[in-house]
């Protein structure tokens, strides 16, 4: 199509669009050039700012590395990752659900680690912490045989990937669930912290007043033929910014009492002074069994990250 006017382009684009032997992708294609060209319309999108949204796109790319996605740390800023999870569980998004975001710091590999046993594998700081949870399916039965993956951070707010001080694969561990769906592990109490903010995503931060800080939460990713594979994390109930989460991640049914126990006996006797305790169960939906491309593949080298914390506006 020879261009007579602005309209034209969208058109044109979509004309060509078309022509897709996959259903699917001309669907999805289709919408985000209509969309895309619409937003143009509505801002009136001068040439600088476009070339400016070229750069800061381009340099998504350029910092997502092994040990750091930065494309992924985007999109949840944006809300979109936190979107498109709850779209897509809980009944299409009609019902609560226990999913959550996968984030950008899941790895694969993780050591496979005896129910009741302990995901600290180096020397690491914290006030203990022993969780049980429980893995059912929507008919609330267990669900036995799932592997489950967790991780967190560090009492400092570092993944193991990002700190090199850590052990590799520190605070992280994979567990079978037995006849009952049930695990059980010991590790650290995990802080919140902040995202990075070098890239682009501290500069969007910024422009909108915002913080950079995610409440402290455990991971938990369950895997079991037969089902939808579940990513999904576990908030602390004490943390300052549940009500503010960077990463907008918090949902009601993922906001967990973390119990301080003072003055009562811990359950291993190695343990003298105050420790946590954690219990949370999992509802998991059928389908396929699938595993996503990791984020990240390895461990950042050099010095531990600067902690960069932004304050919020207003």
């Amino acid at each position: 199509m020879i261009i007579t006017r602005q309209q034209d382009v969208t058109d044109a684009v979509l004309d060509e669009l078309a022509r897709a032997p996959d259903e699917r992708f001309r669907e999805i294609m289709s919408a985000a050039v209509r969309h895309l060209h619409n937003f143009a319309r509505e801002v009136k999108l001068t040439e600088a700012e476009f070339h400016q949204a070229c750069r800061q796109i381009a340099k998504l790319g350029q910092m997502t590395t092994e040990s750091h996605n930065e494309v992924v740390l985007a999109a949840g800023s944006l809300g979109l990752s936190s979107l498109v999870c709850l779209l897509n569980n809980g009944d299409d998004g009609q019902t609560d659900t226990t999913a959550n975001l996968m984030g950008p710091f899941w790895r694969m590999g993780s050591p496979p680690t005896e129910n009741d046993g302990s995901i600290v594998r180096g020397p690491t700081t914290g006030e203990p912490i022993f969780v049980d949870a429980w893995i059912q399916d929507h008919q609330g039965h267990p669900v036995a045989g799932a592997a489950v993956d967790v991780w967190h951070t560090s009492a400092e707010g570092f993944y193991e990937n990002q700190d090199p001080g850590q052990e590799n694969m520190n605070l992280r561990g994979k567990f079978t669930t037995d006849q009952n769906g049930h695990i059980a592990f010991r590790s650290v109490k995990p802080a919140g912290y902040p995202i990075p903010v070098s890239g682009p995503v501290g500069e969007l931060l910024r422009a909108q007043g915002r913080h950079n800080m995610r409440p402290a939460h455990i991971h938990f990713m369950i895997y079991k033929e037969g089902y939808k594979t579940q990513f999904s994390q576990v908030y602390s109930s004490d943390d300052p910014n549940l009500d503010t989460d960077v990463q907008f991640g918090v949902t009601r049914a993922l906001v967990g009492e973390y119990v301080r126990h003072e003055s009562q006996p811990a359950p291993t006797a190695d343990i003298q002074g105050p420790w946590y305790s954690l219990e949370c169960r999992f509802t998991i939906e059928p389908g396929q069994a699938s595993l996503p491309q990791p984020p990240i593949t390895g461990k950042a080298e050099g010095p531990r990250p600067e902690r960069v914390v932004l304050e919020r506006a207003g």
